[in-house]
């Protein structure tokens, strides 16, 4: 077993049983961070001699007979929106480029409680507001699998880290995709708990100093190379926060063990008006006709059930409140959002664009007011309960993730081309995962085959709301039918 592609759950299991030390673990990641990363890029910040002494304490421990927790000595990386104290966290925004914090996001504190060995920060998009991930601190991520492509966005990073062997477990945010979107470009596993299932206290945004602002959407997302250690991560991190007093103490679901004959499926290879690449669809009806003879039902479902158009429109304006007093707001960040909202809204099938269209953002950003916030949550209430009696007949929904595989670089709003129509794109990225976020459902990703060019495709996996935990256990019956991850070659 290569040790830089084996799962936490294999390597914490392995230092408790001393086939390998701590340090051992350490140095393989270390060597191949300098191998790989500067080609791709996915490590902003190392913690090399502070992860050096950790490991070393981790295996002294061992050799006591003691035992620190789950991820004993397994070294992990964080996305550098999540505060470590002491260790340089930026977001990506030169105002923070200096950063230091004085205390850990409380997902943080956590997963060191657990054993873990923090071995670095991951590149992202600047304050985690991009489909790419690239910022004026520490340039640009590389996808794994072609460095002329992205590896998604915002938390690019996360995933081409896991994907290269830089680190066996990642901590990612996603507010409308940003850990689904880039799992899927780089072909590993991630999950996006129920909303406010976990903490985001110590997250980036907000900038350090500006007030709760984000109450909807944002959740904290985890990156993996298997299902079982989505579900340490998830046991690890869930729970109520005294810093953040919204995250309500709902206990992890029990699982009702199903076998793949009662597991009932609804799926869809696109949503109506919505176009997904043919590579996309055919690796999802792929994975569905092997499904089919094992599954108790695998019924298709062209679309949700709402109204897409309103339910972006809500979505978007949501976001815009939510986020805009997340962050001081300067001249040269409005300088940067001109550009690209007048790309989104004027570049691409008009169609497509009246769908969901940036300058929706406009209204609430330019006049924000607390009866229309009220208004959208009424509005959100109602998108989710629709949601949740729909899916009542079905344990999950199996849909894209994207509209594309990974596409070459480019500036931010360029359009997407996808089977010869123009996407504009904020959806071709967005379009399949925002709206979960909208209604907080959790979110199962896997890899599931790869384009004929080798890039990877994943497949989005849709649970009950704070039912994590039944969902990964479906998910891990269904990854073993249909999951094909790979790594790179680098």
């Amino acid at each position: 077993m290569n040790i830089v592609f084996a799962t936490a759950s294999q390597l914490a299991q392995m230092i408790r049983d001393k086939e390998v030390s701590a340090v051992e673990v350490l140095n393989a990641y270390l060597e191949q961070i300098k191998k790989h990363n500067g080609k791709i890029n996915a490590i902003a910040t190392l913690n090399t001699e502070k992860a050096k002494q950790k490991a070393i304490e981790a295996d002294e421990a061992i050799a006591k007979g003691e035992n620190w927790g789950a991820l004993h000595g397994v070294p992990i990386t964080l996305k550098d929106t999540f505060e470590t104290k002491g260790l340089l966290t930026t977001a990506g925004y030169k105002p923070l480029k200096n950063h230091l914090p004085k205390q850990d996001a409380t997902v943080v504190s956590r997963l060191r409680q657990a054993g873990a060995t923090i071995i670095g920060k991951t590149n992202l998009a600047e304050m985690a507001s991009d489909y790419q991930s690239t910022n004026d601190i520490f340039g640009r991520v590389n996808n794994p699998w072609n460095l002329d492509y992205t590896p998604g966005g915002s938390s690019g990073g996360s995933a081409a880290a896991i994907a290269a062997g830089f680190s066996a477990l990642d901590l990612g945010n996603d507010a409308s995709g940003s850990t689904r979107q880039p799992a899927h470009f780089c072909g590993v596993y991630a999950l996006k708990p129920t909303d406010r299932r976990i903490s985001t206290a110590g997250h980036i945004p907000e900038a350090p100093g500006m007030p709760k602002c984000i109450r909807q959407l944002m959740t904290v997302g985890s990156f993996a190379r298997s299902i079982e250690d989505l579900r340490l991560c998830l046991s690890l991190t869930v729970g109520a926060d005294p810093r953040q007093p919204d995250v309500p103490p709902v206990p992890l679901d029990t699982v009702d063990e199903k076998s793949l004959q009662d597991i009932r499926i609804v799926w869809s290879d696109s949503w109506q008006k919505m176009p997904v690449a043919a590579e996309i669809k055919t690796a999802i009806n792929s994975a569905i006709n092997k499904l089919k003879p094992v599954c108790a039902d695998t019924s298709r479902w062209k679309s949700p059930p709402f109204d897409l158009q309103e339910a972006f429109k809500v979505c978007d304006r949501l976001t815009a409140l939510n986020f805009v007093y997340s962050q001081p707001i300067s001249f040269d960040d409005a300088k940067k959002t001109l550009p690209v909202m007048f790309r989104e809204a004027t570049q691409g099938d008009k169609e497509l664009r009246d769908l969901s269209n940036l300058s929706q953002f406009l209204p609430s950003l330019l006049n924000p007011s607390l009866k229309q916030y009220f208004e959208l949550l009424t509005q959100r209430d109602r998108l989710i309960a629709q949601l949740d009696k729909a899916l009542e007949p079905w344990n999950v929904w199996l849909c894209p993730v994207a509209m594309t595989t990974a596409f070459t670089h480019r500036p931010q709003g360029a359009v997407i081309e996808i089977e010869k129509r123009k996407v504009p794109y904020f959806l071709a990225n967005g379009g399949y995962t925002m709206l979960f976020n909208l209604t907080g459902h959790p979110v199962v990703v896997i890899p599931i085959g790869q384009s004929e060019t080798g890039l990877p495709i994943g497949m989005q996996i849709i649970g009950k709301r704070w039912r994590e935990r039944s969902l990964l256990a479906i998910a891990k019956k269904l990854d073993e039918v249909v999951g094909n991850f790979q790594t790179p070659s680098l």
